[in-house]
């Protein structure tokens, strides 16, 4: 199916799954008005969320299976297998919080169903943000997206570290993207084009070394992006607002919101600045600096959410590295390690949210002595998410970062493959820990992990990611296709000839 987006019906029907989730938000709206008082009412306005997330992902696969491809002048949405992947990714994200925030919201007393619509909304930016073929449309997402965070950060109005949390990213959220709107305008200014196809023909024309704004104007939409995805140094807001927001929350911002800032980052370079390799160089640098100080960081850190919070940080420094590979292989590492990572640390999240009542914000390390005997199933999926987060063998981490390494290397980036295996070799001395107390320590008493209790639907999430890492870790290759036809799916991602071969190694068997 052709779609013509110069015919206004054509580009309707491109912007199916954001059109029915836009539908999906209004209609919640007008639920929340009539009913809002009661937890009844809390659960209603979260399964018309979860049906408009449904509907929207439902949209999406009718136009990845009707092979929908745009043809004539570039438009303003992008319709290829990326942006499709990326729908379902932060689609299916959006719904697992759902899930998770049921339980969360009812046992804190946060009768607030207005959460679940800034949740839709959020999610209605990111998927203007990978989808937008224009850099107005992908600021356009980004703004609605960051808009409905700054408020989810201080939902819960009776905590200051939430109010806090709220504050500090919207002040610097603002702050960033105001760089990166200044960027926009400088690339506007050098090639008379916001569209990413069009500043790509003009990049080749013109070259960053005969235009000082152009050089300018990509400085700062890196600067934008950077601090979007917490890549150092444009990190320090993430541990403190990770840490204060409502653990739900934060799960979806480690997740949904970083996926959606990079793809969006990674489809601007590579239909734009693809045959330019200046910002292959800061790539480097950033994916260098945030693997060695999240993971230095998060090694001193005793308090679980804050140790997961720099965790965070040193894996948007993996991700920097597909991106810097500048391949197809590298993109569809990029996909497949972004599904991988988002499992993890959805359940690694919800996991800790059980805790309940504010708690899970002071739970330390040694707090969880002893969880392998009254929870074991706690504590088991909790070693699975962080054995994936480390990169153990058997899990979906390991495959991603294998393919991360595999496109480095393919790609000739020897020392950023080094600093990744270096760096991943010491995120065991804050993973490992976990573990072990779970495993190896005394309970300190009977009623030490009493309270912690994962509700029925956060179970469910935490059954199904945990399930997924272990299937992606023994039976990676449908996942790796599709990661591998939407890396393919950027127009102008330039693929090194042995980056694009489908027998690329692999350390697992199908």
């Amino acid at each position: 199916m052709n779609l013509d987006l110069a015919q206004s019906g054509d580009l309707l029907q491109a912007l199916l799954p954001e059109l029915v989730l836009t539908g999906s938000g209004l209609v919640l709206l007008l639920v929340i008005a009539w009913r809002h008082r009661t937890a009844a009412d809390l659960r209603l306005a979260a399964w018309v969320t979860l049906a408009g997330l449904a509907a929207a992902g439902a949209a999406a696969w009718w136009l990845w299976w009707h092979t929908a491809r745009a043809i004539g002048s570039p438009g303003m949405i992008a319709v290829d297998d990326f942006r499709f992947v990326a729908d379902w990714l932060l689609l299916g994200t959006a719904g697992l919080t759902v899930l998770v925030s049921f339980d969360y919201l009812e046992r804190e007393r946060l009768l607030a169903p207005e959460y679940y619509a800034l949740l839709l909304f959020a999610t209605l930016g990111m998927l203007l943000m990978v989808g937008g073929d224009d850099l107005m449309v992908v600021f356009l997402g980004l703004e609605l997206m960051s808009v409905a965070v700054y408020v989810l950060a201080g939902i819960n109005r009776h905590s200051p570290a939430a109010a806090e949390a709220a504050l500090k990213y919207f002040l610097l959220g603002a702050f960033a993207s105001g760089f990166l709107l200044y960027g926009i305008a400088l690339v506007y200014g050098a090639t008379a084009a916001t569209n990413l196809s069009q500043i790509g023909a003009q990049v080749r024309t013109l070259g960053l070394g005969g235009s000082p704004m152009l050089l300018i104007g990509l400085g700062l939409l890196l600067v934008g992006f950077g601090f979007k995805v917490a890549a150092v140094p444009f990190h320090m807001w993430a541990p403190d607002v990770y840490d204060g927001s409502p653990t739900p929350v934060t799960g979806y911002m480690a997740t949904a919101v970083k996926a959606a800032a990079f793809a969006a980052l990674l489809r601007v370079l590579a239909e734009s600045f693809s045959d330019v390799g200046a910002w292959q160089q800061i790539v480097w640098w950033l994916a260098v600096a945030t693997m060695v100080v999240g993971n230095l960081i998060a090694l001193a850190q005793r308090t679980v959410k804050r140790m997961l919070a720099y965790s965070s940080i040193a894996h948007a420094g993996y991700l920097l590295v597909a991106v810097a590979a500048r391949s197809s292989l590298g993109s569809a590492a990029f996909v497949f390690y972004l599904v991988a990572y988002s499992l993890t640390t959805l359940a690694a999240f919800a996991l800790l949210a059980a805790k309940g009542r504010d708690g899970e914000r002071d739970v330390l390390i040694d707090d969880l002595a002893g969880l392998a005997t009254r929870r074991p199933w706690h504590a088991l999926a909790l070693a699975v998410c962080m054995l994936s987060l480390l990169g153990f063998p058997g899990t979906a981490g390991f495959i991603g970062k294998w393919y991360i390494l595999v496109a480095a290397t393919t790609a000739r980036q020897l020392p950023l493959a080094a600093v990744l295996v270096l760096t991943s070799v010491v995120s065991a001395g804050y993973y490992l820990p976990v573990i072990m107390a779970m495993y190896m320590q005394p309970e300190p008493s009977e009623q030490a992990h009493a309270g912690m209790r994962l509700g029925r639907l956060g179970g469910v999430v935490v059954a199904v990611s945990v399930a997924g890492l272990l299937v992606l870790g023994v039976r990676p290759n449908r996942l790796l296709d599709l990661a591998r036809t939407s890396g393919d799916g950027l127009r102008a991602s330039p693929a090194a000839p042995a980056a694009t071969a489908v027998s690329t190694p692999t350390p697992t068997g199908r």
